[in-house]
């Protein structure tokens, strides 16, 4: 067993097994302590290699993972101290493995239930290689201001009330780590706060004892008196006892073994520790604390006498000039998560993204306000929900039906065009679905496809500047520009298309009004003056009508209009349509 002080401000840790949240409270205490560097040298995760990113102080840091115990050890050779948080399956191969690493001093063990047998094998191998196992099922232990162990001593609002970001005069020593926390702070309110706090844990068999410990406090000059806090069940103290009276301490030990209440009980109780079980008149805390008392310990009458008898030990140390007053340092602020700086209401953060068309926060998700379930029991079709997501409205049933009409008529035009056939080669080619279909899509543009926000957008121009069809063709002409929505490669005046028919058919008997459809067709006459195959096309009919149905249906202000025009809407439809047959 090490004779002197485990850790210092340049202590570093492995930590086994990755949690965040400890880790990230150790290098909180760090930057509280002001250390230079992070207590965790890196992670050890079985089957993985890379880094995890983690807060010390403002700055992000990243901490490196290894695979393996070895592996951990030869990068990082100045970390002596191997904090285990293994399940108790696994914890003892892993700290055996650890402990046989000529770097790694300490192990600390986490785990609660390692078997009893594992324990002993890694007690004898640490004792005759001059090693400290801490644990099992310990939180660990804390030198103030220097380094701590994972979740020991608490939050860090319990860290800054028990003064542990930097160092005091007393050793502290205890089986419980949740007492521990409480007597940090115990401590703290009667002394100028402890130098060094262990808890060993409450397993039958703990790596180190009590006595270890207080030993090792007697050998450290900043450790000026020493506080045990002992329980019921197996003959630890009893060492202490022995050392007491051999002389081996000559610093003054304030200690208490809890559970005096067993006797209150008819039959034998289990407490929680697995340790914790009187096995006899010896293991009780009665005895415990008399042998204490006799050998020369400062015991108190009861638990609630423990922090007077802890003030009135360092004030008498005070005031014989054995104890210089701790200089007191205001510690820096943490900064805190912005997680949980939000949730406490303590700061508001503008988001990065606004989503204006949906919404999963509630009990169910929304499309532009309207609940899923009401999608469903109100029999929305497709065409509604386009509405919704891309419009943030319900549209009349005429206008999601004629939505849907034309993703209908638009799904597939066959084989031969340019999207469909870089689909067919891609998928020939052994890609998968979302990259041929994404190749397929890519090619959509003016010249395929995507003519419909062009002719929306030029006949709209023409006919809310009063333009006539002979001076809107005359005037593209000019511009070099062809006109979006006329033209076909097959159709002719003598044999139209029926697709165009059809959407024409439906505005007639559903819209309004059909000024812009109007319109169109009177383009249609004029070309059709210049040649048979200068139709109007798909495209241009989709364009035109769209824009009655944007100004028929009374929901969209002009400027609105002018927007879904503009940005490529419509076009959209097109993409949304033409994916049904390129996947088919």
């Amino acid at each position: 067993m090490a004779t002197g002080q485990l850790f210092s401000r340049t202590t570093q840790a492995l930590f086994y097994n990755y949690k965040q949240l400890p880790i990230q409270r150790m290098l909180d205490f760090d930057f509280l302590c002001g250390r230079e560097t992070p207590s965790v040298a890196g992670i050890i995760n079985p089957g993985s290699e890379g880094f995890q990113k983690l807060f010390f102080g403002q700055e992000e840091i990243a901490i490196p993972v290894h695979s393996t115990i070895e592996a951990a050890s030869a990068a990082h050779p100045t970390a002596d101290v191997f904090i285990n948080f293994a399940s108790f399956r696994s914890a003892a191969a892993s700290s055996m493995a650890a402990l046989k690493q000529p770097t790694i001093r300490v192990v600390a063990i986490i785990a609660e239930g390692v078997p009893e047998a594992d324990t002993k094998q890694l007690i004898t191998y640490a004792r005759l290689n001059n090693k400290v196992v801490i644990g099992p099922a310990t939180v660990g232990g804390i030198q103030a201001g220097a380094f701590k162990i994972g979740d020991t001593a608490g939050t860090i609002d319990n860290i800054i009330q028990s003064k542990l970001y930097r160092p005091g005069s007393v050793g502290f020593v205890s089986k419980s780590g949740g007492m521990s926390n409480e007597l940090y702070n115990t401590i703290a309110r009667v002394t100028d706060g402890i130098y060094e706090g262990i808890a060993i844990g409450g397993d039958v068999f703990p790596g180190s004892t009590l006595s270890d410990h207080v030993l090792r406090f007697n050998n450290i000059p900043q450790v000026k008196m020493v506080v045990v806090l002992g329980e019921l069940g197996g003959r630890d103290e009893y060492s202490l006892v022995e050392a007491l009276k051999q002389g081996k301490i000559n610093k003054p030990v304030v200690a208490w073994v809890s559970g005096t209440c067993a006797r209150l009980f008819k039959s034998e109780v289990q407490f929680g520790h697995a340790g914790a079980k009187s096995g006899g008149e010896m293991e009780s805390a009665q005895a415990k604390n008399q042998a204490l008392r006799e050998a020369g310990a400062v015991v108190p009458t009861s638990y609630e006498a423990f922090e007077t008898a802890i003030k009135e030990t360092f004030e008498k140390l005070h005031e014989e000039g054995k104890i210089t007053p701790v200089k007191e340092v205001t510690p820096p602020q943490i900064p805190e998560d912005l997680n949980s700086a939000i949730k406490s209401g303590k700061v508001r953060a503008p988001t990065h993204i606004i989503s204006t068309i949906s919404d999963e926060r509630g009990e169910e998700p929304c499309y532009a306000g309207v609940p899923m379930s009401s999608i469903v029991e109100q029999g929305y079709g497709v065409g509604d929900v386009i509405s919704l997501l891309w419009f943030k409205r319900s549209l009349p049933r005429y206008c999601t039906h004629f939505i849907e009409i034309c993703i209908m008529l638009c799904a597939d035009h066959g084989p031969c065009v340019s999207g469909a056939h870089n689909t067919i080669v891609t998928a020939r080619a052994g890609k998968d679905l979302v990259s041929c279909l994404v190749s397929g899509l890519l090619t959509i543009g003016p010249r395929f496809g995507g003519a419909i926000d062009d002719a929306a957008r030029y006949f709209k121009d023409a006919y809310d500047r009063g333009l006539t069809a002979y001076e809107f063709v005359e005037g593209m002409k000019k511009k070099g520009i062809r006109v979006p929505g006329i033209g076909h490669r097959i159709k002719r005046g003598d044999h139209r298309d029926n697709r165009v028919e059809l959407l024409q058919q439906f505005a007639r008997t559903h819209f309004p009004s059909v000024k812009y459809m109007e319109f169109a067709v009177q383009v249609e006459t004029y070309t059709l003056t210049k040649a048979n195959n200068l139709v109007l096309n798909v495209d241009g009919a989709i364009g035109s009508l769209f824009l009655d149905l944007l100004a028929g249906s009374g929901m969209f202000t002009k400027q609105e209009i002018d927007e879904i025009v503009q940005i490529g809407y419509l076009n959209g439809l097109f993409v949304l349509a033409r994916s049904i047959g390129l996947i088919g």
